[in-house]
């Protein structure tokens, strides 16, 4: 994922947040803030045969305490066209072989429970439930519940 990419990446990115249960923002960030906020190494777009972005996955630090430099926190979005074709797995692979490769041992995020195809996808990819934070913050004036997950790697001990 580069500059080039920025826009599609940020319309699909929006149209996510617009659908009501991928995230609590409610705009998606200037490509300056989104770019700065995700790892480079662990960010990436799936790309049609006619060259448009299909989704895009990317990874950002927990924390910058030294306990955590293995633990990750993710996010994944496939544009709408192109759900049901495999896509977010294609990119939920590449961030697990590309953060595996860096020695990261955990891969977290927290999926609104109303999100029940994300909460599918990461099972199938590896990812258990480990809890729910209940009421943990407002979306558009109601209280929502997010359910953690995370991807323990079998690589790294």
């Amino acid at each position: 994922m580069t500059w080039a990419h920025a826009d599609e990446v940020l319309e699909i990115y929006q149209a996510g947040i617009d659908e009501g249960n991928a995230t609590f923002e409610t705009t998606a960030p200037g490509w300056a803030e989104f770019d700065a906020a995700k790892l480079s190494e662990h960010r990436f777009v799936a790309v049609g045969p006619d060259a448009q972005v299909l989704g895009w996955v990317a990874a950002s630090k927990v924390s910058d305490r030294c306990a955590y430099a293995g633990v990750v926190e993710h996010s994944v979005y496939v544009h709408p066209g192109a759900r049901g074709r495999g896509v977010a797995r294609a990119l939920l692979d590449a961030l697990i072989a590309s953060t595996e490769a860096a020695g990261i041992w955990t891969i977290q995020s927290g999926i609104f429970p109303e999100n029940t195809a994300s909460l599918a996808l990461h099972q199938r990819a590896g990812f258990r439930v480990i809890g729910a934070r209940e009421r943990v913050g407002r979306h558009h004036g109601t209280w929502r519940d997010v359910v953690l997950l995370e991807r323990r790697s079998p690589r790294i001990s």
